[in-house]
């Protein structure tokens, strides 16, 4: 019993390590500026081109949701998707297992 939760206080002390490194090496409240990938990127190829960042557009015309909210309620909407399908994946294996036993 001693050793059985050995992996798991590891993973917790890694866990909590982690957080606190991130809080001591990262940027002050208010310093940050977070932006997508694609905002990073497309100003990259723009400072590299020489064409305004207003000047591309996409090939293909796409949806813009009619609000931020909107856009944060379809990405989190995406996200219970995903944690449902994740969740049936590891429940199904967890299933087979108890099956095969």
């Amino acid at each position: 019993m001693k050793g059985g939760y050995t992996l798991e206080i590891l993973a917790v002390v890694a866990v909590v390590s982690f957080c606190v490194l991130f809080l001591v090496t990262g940027p002050a409240p208010g310093e940050a500026e977070f932006s997508g990938t694609d905002t990073v990127g497309s100003a990259k190829v723009s400072e590299l081109s020489g064409i305004p960042l207003e000047e591309f557009h996409p090939l293909v015309p796409q949806w813009e949701p009619p609000s931020g909210e909107v856009e944060s309620g379809l990405f989190a909407l995406q996200a219970a998707a995903g944690g449902i399908v994740v969740g049936w994946v590891f429940g199904y294996w967890k299933g087979q297992k108890r099956a095969d036993n």
